[in-house]
């Protein structure tokens, strides 16, 4: 029996959360596999010991324009190839995506766009998620194996975020939004959080402005979903509210093979 932990975190600024101390908590964790969304970095400008990290292969995909955007991706086990973007300039170009194939698995390690800032960013976002379902319906079979994770910018459900109500007309929680990952899982794909537990108040990120964690006003934007043929190797899904560093914390699920 092999069992692979997998971690998804959007960190907000790899070199900041580097400055607090990710490294240390990275080897005091010892994740399998740490995706990390909003890198904001090209790899050039990182320091060598967070690119060669002991034990880790690294791998990242960075926007265009500096500072922005962008994924990375630690993983002991070497995957077989590694695909940025899913061949879509106008997506790729952000940085947004690092897809790996294992032997056991295809990993999506996935940025999505926030569609908060203006009409046309909203646009982008629903074209980015079209765009990626139409590359999951070119590959995907019912037998494959697929993991989805990173920072989907949606909360799904009134469970998923503290004042639905509130929200109903907020980029982020807009029906066509939440449509598109209704939409994911008519498609065949879960939910692995909601495998293992239906309570609210479950949260992934928290407006820093308002000290918000504090009080757990949140929105749960951080997912990692499976395909169906994997979800029997998914034997556990969690969040990790207690970690700092960012205004969002991980996700992950434990996987056995």
């Amino acid at each position: 029996m092999k069992t692979i932990r997998l971690l998804s975190w959007n960190v907000n600024g790899i070199r900041a959360i580097y400055r607090k101390g990710m490294l240390d908590w990275l080897r005091q964790d010892s994740p399998d596999i740490l995706c990390l969304q909003e890198t904001k970095a090209h790899e050039e400008q990182l320091p060598e010991e967070l690119i060669a990290v002991e034990g880790y292969h690294s791998y990242f995909s960075s926007a265009e324009r500096k500072g922005y955007s962008g994924v990375g991706l630690y993983t002991r086990e070497r995957p077989e190839s590694i695909l940025t973007g899913f061949g879509v300039e106008e997506f790729d170009r952000e940085g947004r995506t690092i897809i790996a194939v294992y032997r056991d698995f295809i990993l999506f390690n996935i940025y999505f766009p926030n569609g908060c800032s203006s009409r046309e960013r909203l646009i982008y976002k629903l074209d980015f998620y079209d765009a990626f379902l139409d590359y999951l319906n070119r590959i995907h079979n019912p037998e494959k194996r697929i993991i989805i994770c990173g920072d989907f910018n949606t909360a799904h459900t009134g469970k998923d975020l503290i004042n639905p109500q509130d929200n109903e007309h907020t980029s982020g929680f807009l029906p066509i939004e939440r449509a598109w990952i209704d939409s994911l899982i008519i498609h065949g794909f879960v939910d692995t959080f909601r495998l293992f537990t239906e309570e609210d108040g479950h949260y992934t990120w928290w407006d820093y402005k308002i000290r918000a964690r504090e009080r757990n006003v949140g929105w749960r934007l951080d997912y990692v979903f499976a395909s169906r043929a994997m979800v029997n190797h998914v034997v556990e899904a969690f969040i990790m509210p207690d970690i700092p560093g960012s205004d969002h914390c991980p996700a992950g699920i434990t996987m056995e093979f």
